[in-house]
């Protein structure tokens, strides 16, 4: 590898989803891509120093989030978000060569993207079974490398990367669905705040006492900060004990965000900070003038004159 040159892991191989999304990433295409079989083998790279970045994806507009990203981010507190990247999904039927989908029995597919088309599946394969694949584009070479099942579902543009017969196209049953994907390094500062920011975090309820949710909700509430998500994982030590994973509207340097961020921290007993980084969508938030950064600032001066007796 040659020397400056940047490793990024990434759900291979070549022609995925996330593949997609790694040609989103300025610069990226000048570096070294490497193929891995799941997301906690990206993020290992990355926590081990085998890659720079890890590309994964963390939420479906459709499935919510990405339950084994956000386990993964739990327990793996270095590793910060330095880019947000959306992938249209779309969705075709493939099959071995001179195949028909009358002779279709067996469907191999990743797990969410069999889940996003299986409203199509149920209407035309009615009496077909379901085989996991490791991803989208593995299932389509699978079907003529391995036999591993009659037809995959793949992305558009699959005969590109494997031998086989494009037989139904647009299967998802969803045409607005979107994957969000984020890039992961191991540590360092965020980004330089856009304006247009997301900042995401996981967080645990200090008990399961009443009201403990609303308290921490109420973190943001007051300060004017809006949430974009907010999805609960097990914590897996106890029957109903979870973790809150949170997206807000916003960057760790903006006042009325790293305020909530120290209330947040004083409420919770674990506050796991994945970072703050542009929004794709590049959209800002509507900002009142009581949250703004200057209130805050002219709040803390006014404090400190109270404190120093130098003002009324």
């Amino acid at each position: 590898m040659a020397s400056g040159t940047k490793r990024y892991s990434y759900l291979g191989p070549v022609g995925t989803f996330t593949w997609e999304a790694m040609g989103q990433v300025s610069g990226a295409d000048k570096h070294e891509w490497v193929s891995v079989n799941n997301v906690g083998e990206a993020l290992d790279d990355v926590l081990a120093g085998r890659s720079d970045y890890a590309m994964i994806a963390i939420e479906n507009s459709i499935e919510g989030g990405v339950s084994a990203t956000q386990d993964a981010l739990a327990v793996a507190p270095e590793l910060r978000i330095v880019g947000e990247y959306m992938v249209p999904v779309r969705f075709v039927l493939a099959v071995k060569p001179g195949s028909a989908v009358t002779d279709v029995t067996t469907v191999a597919a990743h797990a969410v993207a069999y889940a996003q088309c299986r409203g199509w599946l149920e209407a035309n394969l009615p009496h077909h079974s379901h085989v996991p694949a490791r991803s989208n584009v593995h299932a389509a070479q699978s079907i003529v490398d391995e036999g591993l099942a009659d037809a995959a579902i793949a992305p558009p543009g699959i005969s590109q990367h494997a031998s086989v017969d494009i037989v139904a196209e647009n299967i998802g049953d969803n045409p607005d669905a979107q994957t969000r994907f984020v890039l992961v390094q191991k540590g360092g500062s965020p980004p330089a705040r856009t304006g247009a920011d997301k900042t995401s975090l996981i967080a645990e309820l200090p008990d399961n006492g009443p009201g403990r949710l609303l308290e921490m909700l109420e973190q943001f509430a007051t300060r004017g900060v809006n949430m974009s998500l907010l999805e609960s994982r097990p914590i897996g030590d106890a029957m109903g004990r979870y973790r809150f994973v949170i997206d807000l509207d916003g960057h760790i340097e903006d006042e009325r965000v790293a305020d909530a961020l120290l209330g947040l921290r004083r409420f919770s007993p674990k506050v796991t900070y994945l970072g703050s980084y542009p929004r794709a969508n590049g959209h800002k938030p509507d900002v009142s003038a009581q949250n703004s950064d200057q209130a805050f600032v002219d709040a803390r001066s006014w404090l400190e004159g109270l404190r120093t007796g130098s003002s009324e």
